[in-house]
């Protein structure tokens, strides 16, 4: 009926257009009365507000706690076919925060497309060598069903814990030049990987990837020898000096922290890829990935498992440790209802969390991204983080108020 209303109002619309007079008042109240939802510019400003003494705060000063937000709404139509509505809040390419873990999903959708154009099996057990003395080898991998090494199961950990080490191989599987240029062709250009995360390295070793062998029993399929990114990239946004001071090799430095040769990521890219992953055939083709129809189902699977529901390897980690958005704050079980696809990042002061949120009990589902800052004294490397003061209650709140909203029809 509401469908039906709707094509009434659009039809009764163009005809006053085609006559020369409409009065929009009175539209707008006609839509109103049919439930459809006017786009607002502030929408999410206005969520916020509506809990002051959860988010007053940070409402007051969001510059220094550099929030940016990106929530997608989620409709569907005839044939179960999404349809998309985006709202914003601060979202800015050009200004810079430092992605932490968040990257990683990038990496694992790449890995597996890379795989898939060489023709090779995620499971195939491989052996990482040691060409560089910054560099590390890796033979046997004993959270493994084979035992070895695997893509696949390099990217389940990936997913269920925020594994360091898994991506670290992921990026020395892709290489630098590749992994940049790679999702750059497809779109995705306000993003730059220059670096490991559980290896530190320093600008000039991180361009070199350690070589691979992939083998079936003891035969080599397939040599990567090591890479060297040949083209030295940096970030290109003005934004990279952050804080007041830091800490580097046990002396304090006054001064910005560069973030010009750190990894970076867009709110926007996030998000897109996220949307890539959970709906492929909602993207324009150029921005999606060569994956099968199991790739897509192996990704969501390790997306919303929860560290307990992991057999191997077992982790004795809080459903939320992972989950930022809704049950970040707390350490009670997410209901077997609630269903949440993301990867989230944590460092430097900064909590990312990128996410598709469903309830399938209420058939609720939408996207939401997001930053926080939660470095009040804005030293890095000092240890002194507010992340469970500041950050973690913010993005746990947010996550929240956005499935009320849902949950209330849209109505503020």
């Amino acid at each position: 009926m509401k469908k039906n209303f709707m094509n009434l109002i659009v039809k009764s619309l163009l005809i006053c257009m085609i006559a020369g007079v409409v009065n929009l008042g009175e539209f707008k109240i006609e839509a109103k009365a049919a439930g459809i939802q006017e786009q607002k510019d502030n929408l999410i400003e206005e969520i916020l507000k509506k809990k002051p003494e959860v988010f007053g705060k940070i409402l007051r000063n969001p510059d220094k706690y550099q929030v940016q937000i990106l929530y997608t709404q989620i409709d569907r139509g005839e044939n179960n076919v999404p349809s998309f509505r985006t709202f914003k809040y601060r979202v800015d390419k050009d200004k810079y925060f430092y992605p932490a873990s968040s990257v990683k999903l990038s990496a694992c959708v790449l890995a597996l497309e890379k795989l898939n154009n060489l023709g090779i099996d995620k499971d195939t057990p491989l052996k990482i060598e040691k060409a560089r003395p910054s560099q590390k080898s890796v033979y046997k991998d004993y959270s493994s069903q084979s035992k070895m090494p695997t893509i696949g199961n390099y990217i389940k950990k990936v997913f269920v814990v925020s594994d360091n080490d898994g991506f670290d191989r992921l990026y020395e599987f892709l290489g630098q030049e590749y992994y940049n240029e790679t999702l750059w062709k497809k779109g995705y250009t306000d993003t730059l990987i220059l670096h490991r995360l559980g290896n530190p390295m320093n600008y000039e070793e991180n361009r070199y990837t350690n070589p691979f062998e992939f083998y079936k029993g003891d035969k080599v399929i397939y040599s990567q020898p090591m890479a060297y990114g040949q083209k030295a990239y940096t970030n290109k946004i003005r934004d990279t000096k952050k804080g007041k001071g830091y800490k580097s090799g046990g002396r304090h430095i006054n001064g910005p922290k560069d973030f010009s040769k750190s990894n970076y990521f867009s709110i926007e890219c996030l998000q897109g890829i996220l949307k890539a992953v959970m709906f492929p055939e909602a993207v324009p083709e150029k921005r999606r990935f060569n994956l099968k129809k199991e790739d897509y189902e192996f990704l969501r699977k390790y997306m919303c498992m929860l560290p307990k529901e992991c057999d191997n390897p077992k982790y004795n980690f809080k459903d939320s440790h992972v989950k930022y958005f809704m049950f970040g704050d707390t350490s009670k079980s997410i209901p077997k209802n609630m269903k949440i696809y993301n990867k989230i990042g944590c460092a430097y002061g900064y909590l990312v969390d990128n996410a598709y949120i469903v309830d399938e009990s209420k058939g609720i589902e939408f996207l939401l991204t997001s930053v926080i800052y939660s470095n009040e004294n804005d030293i890095f490397n000092d240890g002194k983080y507010e992340y469970y003061k500041v950050g973690m209650p913010f993005l746990a709140n947010l996550g929240r108020e956005i499935y009320k909203y849902e949950e209330n029809g849209r109505k503020i």
